[in-house]
């Protein structure tokens, strides 16, 4: 289970909306296929390494990372073609929460005779699908909080510069997560003030795949002179906004290729939970979120941060330019506690990794 694992590494932000599985058949004590998930549309990871089978897969064992699905999609059952190929055991690492599968796969198998057993690694392989897991069981997409900051704690120094904060490798490291992502998303004034690309560039270029911009813009202020509306024909991007917003605003960035939406309003602000059901809605379940302090405040408040990252650099700006300072949150007793720290240095930078654990009985109170 452990090479199954590893194997799916390699479908790691290369075939989403479907988890990346990894596979390895076992034939009189020798592996003969190891496989994983290909490409949205292609072979599931089942079908891949019974595809690399040089001879024959009967009376072979497979360990599958996740549950083989049972249904028709783009794709044929993997149960079929593990049936066909006349496996005789299958171990399953985690039962697949979605509803269109849970445990329907292990009872395909079954019945037709195949030996299953599942519950083998289920925390590392609970770990590696944390972001498919929360697409399915919470219906929304995974967010994936990012920032930058001084050694201080400052995103950005007085007179408004945040360039640059953070070293080469951190920067290298950001590019990477945008690598694995389905979107990145940046609100209105993080476009203004540092006009971003949001694309991938410090990847192995054989490796790069851009993912989609969103930009939540309530009453499309955004330059027509950013980089981002200049190159919207290059990368595919969402700009949400309020839906009363003027229709010529909308028209002029549609010509140009942006893809708008409209989304509910509260006061100044868009729902940000009608924009996770938009994404969730288009098929994507990872976010990689990297803006500034409003809209990190809002998604805060909202308790949709499921992973954060801290990057802090090795500068010290001093003044007021605090990242939390919008954030309500009186007294320790409301405070969100990060679990499950992990800390890594990156050259001079120090990255700091956990999960959010947020206070519900304040939030209930509230």
């Amino acid at each position: 289970m452990k090479e199954a694992i590893k194997a799916a590494e390699n479908a790691r932000g290369k075939c989403s909306p479907n988890p990346f599985v990894g596979v390895v058949i076992v034939r009189d004590g020798l592996v003969i296929a190891t496989g994983w998930t290909q490409a949205y549309g292609f072979d599931h990871a089942e079908v891949n390494a019974l595809n690399k089978v040089t001879d024959t897969a009967v009376d072979a064992e497979m360990y599958v990372t996740l549950e083989p699905c049972s249904h028709y999609g783009k794709t044929p059952p993997c149960t079929q073609a593990i049936i066909r190929a006349g496996i005789r055991t299958v171990y399953i690492g985690l039962i697949d929460p979605n509803p269109m599968v849970a445990g329907s796969g292990i009872k395909q198998l079954q019945d037709a005779g195949i030996t299953v057993q599942s519950g083998f690694m289920q925390d590392e392989i609970e770990l590696q699908l944390e972001y498919y897991l929360v697409y399915i069981q919470k219906c929304r997409p995974f967010v994936l909080w990012k920032t930058a900051l001084s050694l201080d704690g400052k995103f950005r120094a007085e007179d408004g510069s945040s360039r640059w904060i953070s070293n080469t490798y951190s920067r290298r490291y950001v590019h990477c997560l945008r690598n694995e992502c389905d979107v990145v998303m940046t609100g209105v004034n993080t476009v203004i003030n540092d006009d971003p690309l949001l694309n991938v560039r410090y990847c192995a270029k054989a490796l790069r795949r851009d993912p989609v911009r969103a930009i939540l813009d309530p009453y499309l202020q955004i330059p027509i002179t950013s980089r981002i509306v200049q190159t919207l024909s290059k990368q595919r991007t969402y700009i949400f906004h309020a839906d009363d917003c003027p229709m010529e605003k909308r028209e002029t960035l549609r010509n140009f290729g942006a893809e708008l939406i409209a989304v509910k309003s509260q006061g100044t602000a868009l729902d940000l939970n009608c924009v996770m059901n938009e994404l969730y809605d288009r098929k994507h379940y990872l976010i990689l979120l990297e803006c500034g302090g409003l809209l990190s405040d809002a998604f805060w408040s909202e308790r949709l941060i499921d992973k954060c990252i801290f990057i802090y650099g090795n500068k010290i700006v001093g003044g007021k330019q605090a990242l939390f300072s919008g954030l309500d949150l009186p007294s320790i007793s409301d405070a969100i506690t990060i679990e499950r720290i992990k800390v890594h240095n990156l050259h001079d930078n120090i990255l700091v990794s956990g999960y959010p654990k947020y206070n519900h009985e304040a939030h209930n109170s509230s």
